[in-house]
């Protein structure tokens, strides 16, 4: 989500973020329904990044849900784990490079992408002591700032790097992170955001996976069973 420098961004609240980690499942499809469930947070733009356990493909564009995937790109997100987005639609701010997911390199972690919906209200602070440090940014994003202070903060897991970091973020955020091997969800200390967890059952009666989603909405449209709402401040 956008805070930027007005006149060129204006804030807004709502964006619709979803993940889904199933071993054997079609993740970036269920991630296209989850996202088509939550298009009423966010028609500006969607996108999905999917995880194979090898590389992270990422697909957006702007648009609808319906717009932006099609049978064949959503066949050429072949993995298992996956974090998709809509974007809030913002006067001034209509660009592909502030669309999400967002993709970041972590020196120890390798490839990271994320879904991001809230807004700081440090950015212009954080951003000036990353820009001090030599980030480069391309984006008006208060998004695009947290990738990377992520990415600038070591860790040996997604989890130690976003206890170190998460704590200079101030505002209101629900993240969804993929890695190549993992998804992690993190919602900030007041609960500004919503953010819930659900289960996807197995047709043995166990677990086939876990569904992080803005709204319980999502949920039910990919048959996921929801288990509870992720705590503020929790990783």
């Amino acid at each position: 989500m956008d805070l930027g420098d007005e006149p060129l961004d204006r804030l807004h609240e709502e964006c619709g973020v979803f993940g889904v980690y199933g071993p054997g499942e079609d993740a970036a499809n269920l991630t296209y329904f989850g996202l088509y469930a939550l298009q009423h947070r966010g028609q500006e733009s969607a996108g999905i990044a999917v995880s194979d356990g090898e590389r992270i493909r990422i697909h957006k564009e702007m648009g609808l849900v319906a717009q932006v995937f099609d049978q064949e790109n959503l066949q050429d997100l072949a993995g298992h784990i996956s974090v998709g987005h809509t974007r809030y639609s913002t006067t001034g701010s209509t660009r592909l490079p502030n669309a999400q997911p967002m993709r970041f390199e972590h020196g120890q972690l390798g490839p990271i992408a994320f879904g991001h919906n809230g807004n700081l209200v440090n950015t212009a602070e954080l951003r000036a002591d990353l820009a001090e440090q030599g980030a480069v940014f391309q984006t008006t994003t208060d998004s695009e700032v947290i990738g990377t202070l992520l990415s600038r903060t070591p860790g040996d897991s997604l989890e130690v790097v976003l206890r170190r970091s998460l704590p200079r973020l101030e505002g209101a955020y629900s993240l969804l992170f993929i890695t190549r091997h993992s998804l992690v969800a993190a919602r900030d200390p007041l609960g500004i955001r919503p953010l819930c967890l659900g289960r996807l059952p197995s047709e043995g009666g166990g677990t086939a996976g876990h569904v992080v989603a803005s709204e319980t909405c999502a949920l039910d449209v990919v048959g996921a069973e929801f288990i509870r709402e992720v705590e503020p401040g929790e990783v």
